[in-house]
């Protein structure tokens, strides 16, 4: 097969921020205020911090106003649930986040049904995933959100398919599932859900058109998992120490990439396929809420 068409997440995602950049500049100039967004990062683990350290940048450059709210790992839930409520009753803000993982001793499903869905453009509260569910607009959680973005922007045929999804987290692998068969654009596929528990799993992932990887084991879809001609979507993202690099580490997906890629037609890379596009896609729900 000749060379597959790289899924680039990092330059499709830079093309969305100048067009929210132009969008907020046209908001400002009739007079409203800037979208804003803040993030709400408890304890201070290296992963988290990366990720809402991007976010903010993000905001800036486009021009949205942006809030770090930072919190002691030591926080307790109530007190965590009451910087929830703060944020929900703050008029001049549009959309937060709060960064998981929390520490133990909080009830991540508690601090998630606390945030106001009108607020919630991580796209997690039930009454947003209930409309995703019926197909109602609404947030759609930002990574199937920047999956759905890039399967538009390259243009690939999603109708009749069949579409594998690999992993059923409630933040990625089911509604991805849900998504990819509904009546849209990027939809209208077969769609089957295979998981840790899935026999025969090789077979299944065979027969895929459209393969979306988010089952968190670096590197576990193999070529001989792939069919001639798919096109694969890995959401995955691992540290792996590597001394050879000046970071101390590389980062791969839950794809073997160099193996995989030959097969495909369309493949996302890692870093740099979903990644930036999940972020491009959290800015998109916040603007989505300030025009509310």
């Amino acid at each position: 097969m000749s060379k597959p068409i790289i899924l680039d997440g990092k330059a499709t995602s830079k093309q969305i921020k100048i067009e929210i950049a132009e969008k907020v500049k046209s908001m400002v100039a009739k007079g409203k205020r800037a979208p804003h967004l803040a993030a709400v990062l408890v304890g201070d683990d290296g992963a988290s911090r990366t990720y809402v350290n991007a976010k903010v940048k993000a905001c800036e450059a486009i021009g949205f106003k942006s809030t770090l709210v930072e919190l002691e790992e030591s926080i307790t839930e109530e007190e965590l649930l009451k910087h929830v409520e703060k944020l929900n009753n703050d008029n001049e803000l549009d959309g937060f986040i709060v960064q998981v993982p929390l520490p133990d001793h909080i009830d991540e499903q508690k601090i998630t049904l606390a945030i106001s869905p009108q607020k919630d453009v991580d796209g997690f509260h039930p009454e947003n995933l209930g409309k995703l569910v019926l197909g109602l607009p609404t947030y759609i959680s930002a990574t199937p959100n920047g999956i759905l973005e890039l399967l538009k922007r390259y243009q690939i045929e999603t109708s009749g398919k069949h579409c594998v999804v690999m992993g059923r987290s409630h933040i990625v692998g089911a509604p991805m599932s849900i998504l990819m068969g509904q009546k849209r654009d990027q939809g209208n596929c077969t769609v089957t859900l295979v998981h840790s528990r899935t026999k025969n799993i090789k077979e299944i992932t065979k027969s895929a058109d459209i393969l979306i990887v988010a089952i968190g084991k670096p590197e576990f879809v193999t070529a001989d998992m792939v069919k001639e001609g798919a096109i694969v979507i890995d959401v995955g993202i691992h540290r792996i120490e590597d001394n050879s690099k000046k970071s101390g580490f590389r980062l791969l997906g839950d794809v073997a990439y160099e193996e995989v890629a030959p097969k495909c037609t369309h493949i996302s890379p890692v870093p740099g396929g979903v990644g930036p596009m999940t972020i491009a896609s959290l800015l998109m729900n916040t603007l989505q809420a300030a025009n509310k």
